[in-house]
């Protein structure tokens, strides 16, 4: 009922998975990862313990290879499952059970798994799998790009319901203190992967760091529309001090992370500003 990829980027040391299903809250089901191990999709029928069952294997030294097996040997329902591993090393497993419904597949190749079920054809898993391997930057754009071009070549041929993006690197959580990157869900919507990829840009312009060339500072023009869309929303009149009605805006709206030192302004900032 579902089509996901999982993916490894050596390079930054992340581990993921890109969802979507004809499923209410497929977040909740699918997605399991933890960093310096590796991720993990279960789906079709699901078997929830495959997710926390395959992590404590890749921990102990168990491949991806591996700790499939070792799930697959201890499932006597194995035929209905269906199965993603990427572990510590990138290293891939993909699982089709002979009672998936059709269509249902899977491909593998350096550092992702791709698979799905009751898709419109094969379509779907291949250019899931090309877009990945073709595809450079950040792994929650190259997951989320792949699960689109997925839906493109046909997805679930039920339609579409709910999708989730997981991403984990070490300390890469809010405020360093878990290993959860990326965590976004859409539990019900119309068009899942486009509110997915909506939130995820969100997520960049709440959390990442901000840019160097996008950092100015808050004079002449920039200072006049600065000014403006602070008054604009209600934080700033002629007279006041410019710099607290911009902390204002920006411990208001949660912008912490883009905050600069006195003079100095994120234009990403500004720019969502304008549209609010």
């Amino acid at each position: 009922m579902t089509y996901s990829i999982v993916g490894y980027d050596p390079i930054e040391k992340e581990w993921g998975i890109a969802v979507q299903s004809k499923f209410l809250g497929v977040g909740a089901v699918v997605p399991w990862a933890k960093a310096g191990v590796g991720a993990v999709a279960t789906q079709s029928y699901a078997n929830t313990a495959y997710g926390p069952l395959a992590l404590q294997l890749m921990e102990n030294g168990k491949s991806a290879e591996e700790a499939l097996a070792e799930l697959l040997a201890h499932d006597k329902d194995k035929e209905m499952r269906q199965v993603g591993i990427v572990d510590f090393n990138g290293n891939p497993a993909s699982f089709t059970g002979s009672e998936c419904y059709s269509w249902a597949g899977g491909i593998t190749g350096p550092n992702f798994a791709a698979q799905g079920n009751i898709l419109v054809d094969e379509k779907t898993v291949q250019a899931m799998a090309d877009s990945f391997t073709s595809s450079t930057g950040p792994l929650a754009e190259r997951l989320l790009h792949a699960l689109n071009e997925g839906q493109l070549a046909g997805g679930d041929s039920r339609g579409q319901q709910s999708a989730a993006l997981l991403v984990v690197k070490e300390n890469g959580g809010y405020g360093g203190f878990n290993d959860r990157f990326v965590d976004l869900r859409v539990e019900d919507h119309n068009g899942p992967i486009t509110e997915l990829i909506r939130i995820y840009h969100l997520h960049q312009l709440y959390f990442a760091p901000s840019k160097p060339e996008h950092i100015v500072d808050i004079s002449g023009g920039t200072e006049a529309e600065l000014s403006e869309e602070l008054r604009r929303l209600g934080y700033y009149a002629s007279g006041q001090d410019l710099h607290k009605a911009l902390t204002s805006f920006l411990h208001t709206e949660n912008f912490e992370g883009r905050e600069q030192p006195k003079g100095r302004l994120d234009l990403e900032v500004l720019n969502f500003m304008k549209k609010l």
